[in-house]
């Protein structure tokens, strides 16, 4: 097991918050921080898993043949794919269940459900392929991808690391002025979270963890970069809070480097939360000085992310049957929020006994 340590803990923060904010309407929601941010959590989760990616490539002992890296960074993006069906054929089961049992047929047609209710045969084959998605289990097959192609990220920084940023950027860029989106199907629409722009703060968290190159740049002048950060990061937290958005249709094209838009992870969004990881680097030992044991319980959380986000997706859509069915206040809403930290906890701490229990020496038989 490891130690605590500032991954793990942003990690677990990020999983908590996204299972808080995948309950549309409860209470807590307005307490997490996408109240006073234009940016949330799905960029923090999405950056953490770049820096794991460099983690796991530095530990890999040499030597780091192309083979090795395309299979260790492969096998981790099958993994993640087939939670996503497991989750997602789940969630179904919980939708069809809710409908049937409460006698509320259109339940069925929550969170892009319905295509596979009202024509079966097409949507599966989309779920398969990822390109039907449900609603709230959308990040996933972002990950997925983004993992997939963590193998030629690790190789393009092994063999110039230099390009690495500039050719992330280069796609971002061409991205935003066409506005291309990987197309879902069988319902006609694109993917909520658009791989090619989402790749950047992928690559972003991946650069993060050098100790050499334009992070380290950032740490050795940070005393000077972090004021500019905390601006950004205030004047974001004013407009949020006021609700205060730029009008798409009166700003200059490509207008996609002006708005706020989660889908494409606009420039105005991502420099926020670019703002937003350097205002707080540095500060886990502080929180972990007063904040002990939720510092402790984040980073449980945090080093068996996917298991946890698994649990916590469908934990989110239980949170939000059982608010259909009695309806919300807050008694109802602590004793959801109760229940799923305590889940979550659970599962994570069964995933580690779990791999105890795998590293523990075989007994051999008696002679």
């Amino acid at each position: 097991m490891r130690p605590p340590n500032e991954v793990d803990f942003w990690r677990g923060f990020a999983l908590v918050t996204i299972f808080i904010n995948h309950i549309p309407g409860i209470v807590y929601e307005h307490f997490t921080y996408r109240n006073v941010s234009p940016s949330d959590s799905a960029e923090l989760f999405v950056f953490l898993a770049g820096w794991a990616v460099y983690t796991v490539v530095e530990r890999m002992a040499p030597p780091y043949t192309t083979l090795r890296i395309v299979l260790r960074l492969g096998a981790r993006g099958i993994v993640i794919y087939c939670a996503q069906l497991v989750i997602s054929m789940l969630a179904l089961a919980m939708i069809a269940s809710a409908a049937y049992f409460l006698n509320a047929l259109p339940l069925l047609g929550w969170h892009n459900a319905a295509a596979v209710f009202e024509d079966p045969v097409p949507a599966h084959i989309g779920l398969v392929l990822m390109s039907h998605q449900l609603g709230y289990f959308d990040i996933l097959p972002l990950y997925v991808v983004l993992m997939l192609s963590a193998p030629v990220i690790a190789l393009i920084d092994r063999l110039a690391p230099r390009l690495l940023l500039p050719l992330s950027l280069a796609l971002y860029v061409a991205t935003l002025i066409s506005e291309y989106n990987v197309p879902t199907w069988p319902v006609e629409g694109h993917w909520f979270l658009d791989p090619f722009a989402w790749q950047l703060v992928f690559v972003l968290g991946f650069v993060a963890g050098h100790p050499n190159g334009i992070a380290a740049m950032v740490r050795r002048h940070l005393r000077w970069i972090k004021p500019v950060a905390i601006v950004i990061v205030l004047i974001g937290a004013y407009l949020t809070f006021f609700d205060i958005r730029i009008d798409p249709f009166k700003v200059p094209s490509p207008r996609l480097f002006f708005v706020f838009d989660k889908t494409y992870l606009s420039p105005p969004r991502l420099i926020h939360f670019v703002a937003l990881v350097i205002t707080f680097a540095g500060s886990f030992m502080l929180i972990r000085r007063y904040l002990s044991w939720p510092t402790r319980y984040c980073c449980l959380l945090g080093r068996n992310g996917l298991n946890v986000f698994c649990v916590g997706s469908l934990l989110s859509l239980a949170g939000q049957i059982g608010r259909f069915m009695l309806g919300g206040d807050i008694v109802v809403d602590t004793a959801m929020l109760c229940i799923g930290l305590v889940v979550l906890g659970a599962t994570a701490w069964v995933s580690e006994w779990r791999d105890r229990l795998r590293q523990l020496p075989v007994s051999q038989p008696a002679q």
